[in-house]
């Protein structure tokens, strides 16, 4: 269905950036939103604007931040006081969002990370109160559920708490992870995030919708449409005060018609529909995760809080580098890496609403076959 949008919405090709020049391209967006704040249980104070990925998103919620922070920043231009805090793990278009912004990366300071990958709030607190000591303006924090390497959860509400303290604006990135939050028994890996005062979830993730639909939520849109509005003569109209005009909420004017397919799937799968897609994805983690634990060769590497996978083989980098090499130069599978404590760790992402059990239990068997050819010809 998704696709299908597409293909209509290049055909319609209408401008989603005014009201006046495409009312039913905002209208639907903000209709399709509202379904989806509800399949997500968060309060009507969150308003939903549509952006291309989750780096956009993300840089336009730490604008948002510095709107909030510093506000004369609009007109005299960045101050070199202003500090973002990550974690070790957060994704890079955070740090990248800070660079682009003018805050320097001397001023994102990237917080440790517990055994569970997740950010420590007790470094995170102390971090804050030695930059305060400083003379410096901590302006936002990324919170993570489902960081990209391991899918590790924040925790937002004691990060939150940290927040709320020293008013500093909290930015939850649930790129990939929060979709599952639609699913009731998942709900709870949001907990906290209705005091975020940013949110973003990527459809094109893990709801079933064609790259690029990236959604962010806020309680305080205002502050976006403080932070990019900027209307010359030739883009106002006599409806600017009744109607949402989502140009005024973004760097940038031409948007494409992305409500249109995020509208398709939800209609065309309903709330149980996609509720059984995500069920089964998070089913087959937990079948492959017990699969890695089940093989003395290999180990876990982090928690499966998801259907991401991180495992390795119980030997040296360089074996599992090859390992990754050779198991996807098959063409039967595709995996990735990343880099856990100076350990190279195979990722086994699963999200496609094709993928079965059996292609779960065949592509294991063939990582196991693989990993004993090549352990039988080491010296």
């Amino acid at each position: 269905p998704s696709i299908l949008a597409d293909f209509l919405a290049a055909a319609v090709n209408v401008n989603a950036m005014l009201w006046k020049s495409s009312p039913a391209a905002t209208e639907l967006e903000q209709v399709t939103l509202d379904w989806l704040r509800q399949w997500l249980r968060l309060d009507e104070r969150f308003f939903g604007i549509i952006y291309d990925t989750a780096s956009v998103s993300t840089m336009q919620a730490i604008a948002a931040a510095r709107e909030w922070i510093a506000p004369e920043c609009r007109v005299n231009g960045m101050s070199a006081n202003l500090t973002v805090y990550i974690s070790e793990q957060t994704h890079s278009s955070a740090e990248k969002a800070a660079i682009t912004l003018g805050f320097g990366q001397a001023n994102v300071r990237k917080i440790p990370v517990d055994e569970h990958f997740q950010m420590r709030p007790d470094l995170l607190e102390d971090t804050v109160r030695d930059d305060l000591a400083h003379g410096k303006r901590p302006c936002c924090i990324v919170a993570s559920v489902g960081s990209t390497s391991t899918t590790a959860i924040d925790p937002v509400p004691a990060i939150a708490g940290i927040a709320d303290r020293h008013r500093i604006w909290l930015h939850v990135d649930a790129a990939y992870g929060g979709s599952a939050a639609v699913v009731p028994e998942m709900r709870h890996i949001l907990a906290g995030v209705e005091r975020a005062h940013s949110f973003v979830i990527n459809p094109h993730k893990w709801l079933y919708v064609s790259i690029d639909c990236s959604v962010l939520y806020t309680r305080l849109p205002e502050i976006f449409r403080r932070a990019s509005s900027l209307t010359p003569e030739y883009l106002r109209t006599g409806e600017d005060d009744g109607v949402v005009n989502y140009m005024d909420y973004g760097v940038q004017l031409g948007r494409r018609f992305r409500a249109l397919k995020l509208w398709y799937v939800m209609r065309y799968y309903g709330r149980q529909g996609v509720m059984a897609m995500l069920r089964e994805a998070l089913r087959l983690g937990q079948l492959l995760k017990s699969l890695v634990e089940s093989d003395p060769d290999f180990e876990l590497c982090a928690p499966v809080p998801f259907s991401l996978v991180c495992f390795r083989y119980r030997a040296e980098n360089a074996f599992n580098e090859r390992l990754l090499f050779e198991i996807n130069a098959t063409r039967q599978a595709f995996l990735s890496h990343t880099v856990l404590n100076r350990r190279f760790v195979l990722r086994f992402a699963i999200g496609n609403f094709q993928t079965t059990e059996e292609d779960v239990r065949e592509t294991w068997s063939l990582i196991q076959s693989i990993a004993r050819d090549l352990a039988s010809t080491r010296p």
